[in-house]
């Protein structure tokens, strides 16, 4: 008797077109700001030839080399942050007996991820704002404590993910073998755990990286980032250095989501 055939959902009619159409939706409109950063025309309709004129012009504007430098001060900052929390939050919910409360901690840590981030950003803005008047400071270190809290399940799912792939066993030999804790932990478990710590740290840093909403309703004036300064340059007008950014913008991310992507996929 012949075996079934093994199901499988690409065999399904009609799924192959959907798919295309699908990624040609999400894709094509990406695909084209990047042909069009390189447009020699002012005008975002027609095509005039080929130039690197939008880079260079985007470049040499002082507003936004600031932007840029707020946003990867904020992002380094808030990155290495949220990632040393999210390691220990990693180390205290995966190497010791599940205790009662476990869940709620769960909630607590990925509670971002579960809120929508208006409210987050209001809750935010109100604290922010308590402070701010209590204290006169308005500099960007609010901005590098709201993307840390933001960012901490980013970077906790790729930490704790790692750990609880990695056995046990080099760290209980590391024991009977007279090594402290912290011996254990700095030659074995962390050794085995950088892939994973690395991995969530370049997840939190395009995150921050990106984010608009929180750093809109946080940030003082002058304090910009590069998403923040792109969208109030499209609410007087689209022009193509825009353009030039966006593409600048998205060619990092895609560089540290795919070092992200390979870092969790390595076993060793």
């Amino acid at each position: 008797m012949a075996e079934p055939k093994p199901f499988h959902v690409a065999d399904l009619p009609g799924v192959g077109p959907t798919a295309l159409l699908v990624f040609a939706g999400l894709y094509a409109p990406i695909l084209t700001l990047v042909v069009y950063s390189f447009n020699a025309s002012p005008s975002v309709a027609t095509w005039e030839g080929f130039t690197f004129e939008w880079y260079l012009k985007a470049w040499s504007n002082a507003a936004v080399m600031n932007a840029a430098a707020n946003s990867l001060i904020v992002a380094t900052l808030a990155a290495v942050l949220s990632t040393a929390l999210a390691t220990l939050a990693a180390l205290g919910t995966t190497r010791r007996p599940a205790f009662f409360g476990i869940t709620a901690v769960y909630a607590a840590i990925n509670q971002p991820l579960m809120v929508p981030e208006i409210v987050t950003a209001v809750a935010l803005l109100i604290v922010v704002a308590a402070i701010k008047a209590a204290t006169g400071y308005a500099g960007l270190g609010y901005l590098v404590i709201a993307h840390t809290a933001f960012c901490i399940p980013f970077a906790y799912l790729p930490i704790r993910a790692r750990l609880e792939g990695m056995d046990l066993t080099l760290e209980t030999a590391a024991a009977d073998l007279y090594a402290s804790p912290w011996q254990a932990f700095r030659f074995v478990t962390l050794p085995q755990l950088a892939p994973g710590i690395l991995a969530g740290g370049m997840l939190a840093f395009v995150t921050s990286l990106d984010d608009v909403v929180i750093t809109e309703f946080i940030k003082s004036p002058g304090q910009d980032t590069l998403p923040t300064y792109m969208l109030g340059q499209l609410r007087r007008a689209m022009t193509p250095d825009i353009n030039a950014l966006s593409a600048a913008l998205l060619g990092l991310t895609l560089v540290l989501l795919s070092g992200f992507f390979l870092l969790s996929r390595r076993k060793s």
